[in-house]
């Protein structure tokens, strides 16, 4: 099993930034498997919707909505992803997960960002 924990969410204003964290832990062997790891948000009254992704090489993917502004990196060393957010917009707003594993298998708790106009 694994475990993802998440930090930095808060309130900004918009065109501000703020940064992401996410440290996973558990077994080893489950850990060093973790392929893909990554982000998605919750809008308030919307569906759970991808965000950005990285995978152990250093592959990264981005929804539209945030290339350009949002940077998603890894510290394999750390077992940690983080999300830098920048330029946030108040549509931005949302709980955010943290995953990881081939199929997403594992989520974090969610940490709420709300970006104010």
């Amino acid at each position: 099993q694994v475990q993802l924990v998440e930090s930095g969410g808060g309130l900004v204003q918009a065109g501000g930034s703020l940064r992401l964290s996410c440290a996973a832990s558990g077994r080893t062997f489950d850990i060093y498997n973790l392929d893909n790891m990554g982000w998605f948000r919750l809008p308030p009254g919307e569906e759970r919707v991808f965000v950005a992704s990285v995978n152990r090489d250093g592959g990264t993917y981005y929804a539209d909505s945030v290339k350009g502004r949002f940077t998603i990196s890894r510290d394999n060393a750390k077992n940690t992803v983080y999300l830098q957010m920048n330029s946030l917009k108040p549509e931005d707003t949302a709980v955010y997960y943290c995953t990881a594993g081939n199929n997403y298998n594992y989520w974090g708790q969610g940490t709420q960002v709300t970006v104010s106009s």
